[in-house]
């Protein structure tokens, strides 16, 4: 069977929509500077070198779902959520002064080793620091304008607008949340599952169904079922990604491993970590996460410590009852049946994935 991700060819259809706009911006970019091709060549490589293009997906079978006629145009317009994904990612590594990103140096470790390279003056840490920061934003500026250039008419982008601009205001508060969460120490399931939600589970999933529902025009009662599926299943993906960031494999990830844990990540599993461990296990755990000094051996022990307080089956749970929450939401929803069925499995990668 046809992975969901490949059903329409969409996967190859979003890379050529991609490529092509990273094309021309190459070219404006060049002509303005030709140092600014360091720019465009990292943003290519960036964008075009990996991801699962799972919100372009979300939003294109929610689109199709909902009745709408497939076309490049909307495909090219769908493909704008993974510039807010880049611009997302280029960020959250720099808050998070992680070293990797997909197994390649994250955007603000490439440009300070541009400026070690080059014999350049000043610090070259603030250097990469200061051109993640703003390709980050260039990358979030080029979503709003792959959006609006993207062909669809202006009754379309009019509907899409509202939902557009809703997705990135919660997903940068939630981003703040999280270093919020993270400075204060909070170890409460109820921060743990706002954050998740707000930082990772309607922009993954809701916010792109209702994208694409908006672009069709849908009814009140598919906006609905979409919600119904998709902030459960945003929520379990999250889950699966805490889960992936403290136990993943590195060769799959692409991350060190246990990065969530030198980060401090007070996520779903680490707060459920603390509701089941001893007095002693939560003050070792306390003691712990966020510490930047985490060898091996340091990180096996805060897995162990996670493992035996029943936080990973407890999780590993939560993302069972979510999903099927999700998938019950769909059911008698009157939804196109070839999207509803790409909207299930897409369901089972995006939770069941190793990477």
């Amino acid at each position: 069977m046809t992975s969901p991700l490949e059903a329409a060819d969409l996967r190859s259809r979003v890379d050529k929509a991609l490529a092509a706009f990273l094309a021309e911006q190459r070219s404006r970019l060049t002509g303005i500077d030709p140092a600014l091709a360091a720019v465009a060549e990292a943003l290519e490589e960036f964008v075009l070198g990996g991801g699962k293009r799972l919100r372009p997906a979300f939003a294109y079978w929610g689109f199709r779902g909902a009745g709408g006629a497939d076309s490049d145009q909307v495909v090219a317009a769908v493909s704008a959520l993974e510039l807010v994904q880049a611009s997302a990612l280029i960020h959250d590594d720099l808050m998070d002064r992680s070293d990797t990103r997909r197994g390649v140096p994250s955007m603000h470790r490439r440009f300070e080793a541009q400026h070690t390279a080059a014999g350049w003056r000043g610090g070259a840490a603030a250097f990469g620091d200061s051109a993640a920061v703003l390709l980050g934003d260039l990358a979030l500026v080029w979503s709003d304008e792959l959006l609006h250039t993207s062909g669809v008419g202006a009754a379309e982008l009019t509907r899409a607008r509202p939902v557009y601009d809703e997705m990135r205001t919660e997903v940068t508060v939630g981003q703040y949340l999280d270093v919020l969460t993270q400075a204060t120490a909070d170890t409460s399931l109820e921060r743990a599952g706002k954050v998740a939600r707000f930082k990772s589970a309607k922009y993954t999933v809701e916010r792109p169904l209702l994208l694409g529902a908006a672009l069709a025009g849908a009814a009140p009662e598919v906006f609905a079922a979409y919600s119904g599926f998709g902030l459960p299943l945003g929520e379990a993906f999250q889950l699966r990604d805490d889960v992936l960031g403290v136990f993943g494999d590195p060769e799959r990830t692409g991350k060190p491993a246990g990065d969530d844990l030198r980060e401090g990540k007070r996520t779903y599993l680490v707060a459920s970590a603390f509701a089941g461990l001893d007095d002693a296990g939560r003050a070792e755990l306390d003691r712990e996460l966020g510490n930047q000094g985490l060898d091996d051996r340091g990180v096996e022990r805060l897995r162990a410590l996670i493992r035996d307080s029943g936080a990973l089956a407890a999780t590993e749970r939560r993302i069972d009852e979510l999903m099927a929450a999700s998938l019950a939401a769909l059911d008698g929803a009157r939804i196109d049946e070839e999207a509803q069925d790409v909207l299930r499995r897409l369901a089972e990668a995006a939770t069941r994935r190793t990477v």
